[in-house]
């Protein structure tokens, strides 16, 4: 009976006891892989973490330029705030297809981040609202373009019992940007006389910190990612994406469920506007607003993560919502006082952590291992398209009847929209080991 021994150089140590099939090499490492997160993920974080610095400095000051700079009302508001969620939406798909037709999602996800960039330096001249619109809509399609192919090199280096870790730490790292990026808006601000000269102080910032996430793309991500299975990428088995494969009850399933929530999110625009205007916060602070959402999205999103991957995604993304209602209700009755900010913002806050990196997870999950990139993109589609809807009819609603009475009415319709999103999305893997994985 011959002993194996670790490191051996010699064949007779390394052989296997007689009747004793041991694990295979590339089994053994990837479960030593296991426990770490791997390294393109933590580059794709970091290229999101000083795009999102770049983003929401202007993010999280748009708001309040376009209500109270230019004087926009809630409707007017209402249609570039859609803009902003939903013109991404209309070429997430390309950007998902194309990268999965060409095999190349950092090619593809490169560009889309080049555009946001691009994007940033165009805000300088401009100062009209129809020009502005066309910049925030370049901006969205920079992101539309990079959103489903960067997901889908996430998912290609995570084990399915990964997914929604890996996830977790990319929306950390991704929020750890959006708490930023308010913090050098409101620091600029505070700095920069008021007026047009401080926003175009932000600007500028702004365009560096999308320049520093580029150059991590372009240097930290290899251009083929390893796939999940511990193979080279050539190695990995592939099937192309289909359309016909969106007629899959689950994917399908999936995309109703995330399009009937998502046409009652209200933008966190709004949100953060009505506590505004109920006097909870003073308009010097406005900016703070994100980071108090990100601060809890931040510290929640890995763990979070985790929980979903043991007890089940679609219980986590259900629960978000629920939490979701809860915001609305405070801000609707407690939102002129400071515990009712701070609550609406923790909810906030836990709600991203539960949906935005579980959805993509739960996608995964549902279509064909060389179709990652296109289905997540189509249910992100689904989302953005549906919140578009809602930011132009929450502002409608919000001018015919008041703040509190719309966001008590989008509340009590999303409270009966979860159990039907609940019965849709039953027909979805309840727990992500690797059989449930679409084959």
């Amino acid at each position: 009976m011959y002993v194996s021994l670790r490191n051996s150089p010699t064949p007779a140590a390394t052989a296997p006891a007689a009747g004793v099939a041991p694990a295979p090499d590339r089994e053994r490492r990837t479960r030593r892989k296991g426990g770490r997160v791997p390294g393109v993920v933590l580059a794709l974080g970091l290229t999101s973490l000083f795009t999102d610095i770049s983003s929401e400095a202007i993010t999280a000051v748009l708001p309040l330029y376009l209500t109270a700079v230019l004087g926009l009302g809630p409707v007017a508001y209402g249609f570039v705030d859609g803009i902003y969620q939903g013109f991404a939406s209309l070429v997430r798909v390309l950007g998902g297809w194309w990268s999965d037709r060409s095999g190349r999602p950092k090619l593809v996800a490169g560009l889309g981040y080049g555009i946001s960039a691009l994007s940033r330096v165009l805000l300088l001249p401009v100062v009209g609202i129809a020009a502005l619109t066309g910049v925030v809509a370049l901006d969205r399609l920079g992101k539309g373009l990079r959103t489903g192919p960067r997901d889908a090199m996430i998912a290609a280096a995570s084990t399915p019992e990964q997914l929604g870790r890996n996830f977790g730490v990319h929306r950390a790292l991704d929020t750890a940007g959006a708490m930023a990026g308010p913090l050098l808006a409101f620091g600029v601000l505070a700095v920069v006389p008021a007026g047009l000269a401080g926003y175009r102080a932000v600007f500028v910032l702004s365009i560096a910190a999308a320049v520093v996430g580029l150059a991590f793309l372009l240097l930290a991500v290899p251009s083929r990612v390893r796939g999940s299975a511990g193979l080279p990428p050539a190695q990995q088995p592939v099937r192309r994406w289909r359309w016909r494969d969106l007629g899959d009850r689950r994917i399908r399933s999936l995309m109703i469920a995330a399009a009937l929530l998502g046409l009652l999110t209200v933008g966190d625009g709004f949100l953060y506007l009505v506590l505004a205007d109920a006097g909870g916060i003073g308009l010097t602070w406005f900016p703070l607003l994100m980071v108090g959402t990100n601060a809890a999205y931040f510290a929640l999103a890995v763990p979070v993560g985790r929980l979903a991957d043991r007890v089940g995604r679609t219980r986590v993304l259900l629960g978000g919502h629920v939490l979701l209602v809860l915001a609305y209700a405070v801000a609707a009755t407690t939102g002129g006082h400071l515990a009712g900010v701070i609550a609406v913002l923790l909810l906030l806050g836990c709600f991203y952590a539960a949906t935005d990196g579980v959805i993509s997870a739960l996608a995964s999950q549902c279509v064909p291992e060389g179709a990652k990139a296109t289905g997540i993109a189509s249910v992100q589609t689904a989302v953005g398209l549906s919140r578009f809807a809602s930011s132009v009819c929450f502002g409608l609603l919000w001018q015919l009847t008041g703040r509190s009475v719309a966001l008590l009415a989008v509340g009590l319709a999303l409270a009966i929209a979860i159990p039907v999103a609940a019965r849709l999305l039953r027909q979805l893997p309840s727990t992500p080991s690797g059989a449930e994985v679409a084959a």
